[in-house]
């Protein structure tokens, strides 16, 4: 639990949050496809592992310190952790390198590959971002689409003007603290 929410914390934090919530969904849904070919019905640690995996990755001149004996670099960290499951004895490391290697696909194609070929694979949909819209500029875009509904009356635009209105005091609201 403990690297669940330290990881997730810090990655959502230089992220927007609906890349992360993006990051989730796909890790999710791609575990659920492997579960079955590998025999894993739990996949709490291979989540876990999966978020562990691309923060470390994304972060790689982190220093590590384990039982505070063992130095290393983050990069690392995934694997320390597998091979600290398998000595406990806790499980024979399949779940975790699930999450191992749904993370690292995620990494590949999220950071790497985008840089080789100017191609992102993993952009977060419209959808998703508006979801986990905070900004006056994706309420506008919000607005626009209340604008193109038709209600039946004559009175067209003047429920979306209010609520432009409504959502322009709210941000205003913010900006000044309030």
């Amino acid at each position: 639990m403990f690297f669940l929410v330290k990881y997730s914390r810090s990655l959502e934090q230089h992220s927007k949050s609906a890349d992360f919530f993006y990051m989730i969904l796909i890790g999710a849904v791609v575990m659920l496809l492997i579960a079955p070919i590998v025999h894993v019905q739990f996949l709490g640690s291979s989540l876990t592992l999966m978020i562990v995996y691309v923060w470390a990755r994304r972060h790689p001149y982190a220093r590590m310190n384990l039982l505070g004996m063992f130095v290393f670099s983050a990069p690392y960290l995934p694997w320390v952790l597998l091979g600290f499951s398998v000595l406990l004895g806790g499980n024979s490391g399949t779940v975790d390198l699930v999450g191992i290697a749904v993370g690292h696909i995620y990494y590949f194609l999220k950071d790497v590959y985008p840089i080789m070929t100017r191609a992102n694979l993993l952009k977060t949909p419209h959808v998703i971002e508006l979801l986990f819209a905070d900004d006056a500029e994706h309420v506008d875009e919000i607005v626009v689409d209340l604008d193109n509904i038709d209600d039946g009356d004559d009175n067209d635009g003047d429920a979306a003007e209010g609520v432009a209105a409504a959502a322009a005091a709210a941000v205003e609201q913010d900006d000044d603290g309030g």
